[in-house]
């Protein structure tokens, strides 16, 4: 009897209850109904934006770009120091213009880019650089104020002599896109960590190069054999595109917060959550350590090590700065065609790692042989399709993800960094016999020649 008068009074409360959440239901069911549309537009404004700034990019791109590529020879004997390289890209990194928000939303205009190319054409080795035909002269005055004998000559793009439908029963390529170990903020290896330029030793003989790896491997291709070497360099400023230096302060902050040192200024709050947890450990520091921590700098006490990453960062961010791209792509004819020979950028790039600096990997998303273990039925498709989009974004001179100057593979690299990946190097250095060079020095006409008037 008192199992059905509780049954009956818990069916009435719930038939109350349904009486009161029923109309509430019908409330929410009806609003969205009427209102389901309502997020869709937050949604899609991302994608929007930068299909939008796509379209209009390449738009305004196609009317008002000619872009070119330049040859650059470099005489037989370079003794000008890899700095010279630094101070070439100091002077194009003035090509910054940036659009302001109408020309930029409305017209399309976007900050033109650079590509620093390496090519081995059959075994012979060039220097080329991609550039807006309206910036070629501020490019060579830029390059001739440091390499006054090198020759600069526009040329035909040699990504154009090779059929454009590689991969094919023909062709057959690898390549990859780069990305950084750390943050961007720590700085690869570069040109100074090689040797110590001095200017009382100016001999090539006594450079030990990085660059001299890259050539000397690309003078061993076949003649129906290629290696192309790209990095697409796009000027920034600090504080507009990329904050950078902030980031940098930021991480040099993290990095001087050492353990059981505590910085003046905590809040009262973390100060008090602290001590409470010192205490529950054993190990609540006393009066005169307390003392002891405030006298002493965050910097002493950091190892020789970490002193030396803090300094390095604050060097990369304190310098002028491209947003780079990477990438390089190895291809032939199947006759001629050896996989082996992929190692040869890979050892290049490896040059520039460090266990407590930065340094490059290839971007497993973009590596043009890639198994899976679900998928394994599809791998041959996926892989053809990956060489074809490897192929079509280096001969776009693009990026490979979506929009055009984002993703991982995007990452600032300062002129110091950009001039230990690509300089000129002399013949000393780089005994490759098959590097284009300027044989002779162009001579000045006499002082006393007539001029017709």
């Amino acid at each position: 009897m008192i199992d059905l008068v509780f049954l009956e009074a818990v069916s009435q409360e719930f038939g109350t209850a349904q009486k009161v959440l029923t109309p509430f239901f019908q409330i929410i069911w009806q609003m969205i109904k009427d209102w389901w549309w309502l997020p869709i537009p937050f949604i899609l404004i991302k994608p929007f934006k930068y299909l939008w700034l796509w379209w209009l990019g390449d738009k305004w791109c196609a009317k008002n770009v000619r872009m070119i590529l330049l040859e650059i020879k470099p005489p037989k004997e370079v003794l000008t120091p890899v700095k010279a390289m630094e101070l070439v890209f100091s002077g194009l990194w003035h090509l910054y213009d940036p659009p302001n928000p109408r020309e930029k939303w409305l017209d399309g205009k976007q900050q033109l880019a650079m590509s620093l190319e390496i090519a081995s054409l059959g075994g012979k080795p060039h220097f080329y650089i991609r550039i807006p035909a309206a910036t070629r002269d501020r490019v060579e005055s830029s390059i001739y104020s440091q390499y006054p004998d090198v020759e600069i000559e526009e040329v035909e793009d040699y990504t154009k002599f090779v059929p454009q439908d590689i991969p094919n029963k023909n062709w057959d390529l690898w390549g990859c896109d780069y990305v950084l170990l750390k943050d961007d903020v720590y700085p690869i290896r570069t040109y100074s960590q090689f040797f110590e330029e001095k200017p009382e030793v100016a001999k090539e003989e006594k450079r030990i190069d990085p660059i001299s790896a890259l050539l000397e491997g690309m003078a061993k291709f076949k003649p129906k054999e290629q290696l192309w070497v790209q990095i697409i360099a796009t000027p920034v400023a600090a504080n507009v595109e990329d904050d950078y230096p902030k980031r940098g302060k930021k991480e040099v902050d993290k990095l001087l917060d050492r353990p059981g040192l505590k910085p003046a200024g905590k809040p009262i709050v973390q100060e008090a959550i602290g001590v409470f947890i010192g205490s529950l450990m054993n190990k609540a520091p006393t009066e005169e350590e307390k003392k002891e921590a405030q006298l002493i700098p965050p910097e002493l006490t950091l190892s020789p090590g970490e002193r030396e990453v803090v300094s390095v960062i604050e060097k990369k961010v304190s310098k002028y700065a491209f947003k780079c791209n990477i990438r390089f792509v190895h291809l032939g004819k199947k006759e001629d065609y050896f996989g082996g020979r992929k190692t040869i950028p890979m050892g290049f790039f490896d040059q520039f790692s460090t266990t407590n600096f930065n340094g490059f990997k290839p971007w497993s998303n973009t590596i043009t042989k890639k198994y899976t273990f679900w998928l394994w039925f599809l791998d041959k498709r996926r892989t053809y399709v990956r060489k074809r989009n490897m192929f079509r974004n280096y001969v776009g001179r693009i990026s490979p993800l979506f929009p055009r100057n984002a993703g991982p593979s995007s990452f600032i690299l300062n002129i110091e960094e950009l001039a230990s990946l690509y300089h000129f190097p002399g013949r000393m250095v780089t005994g490759a016999p098959s590097i284009f060079r300027v044989e002779a020095k162009r001579g000045e006409a006499p002082a006393e020649l007539p001029i017709e008037e």
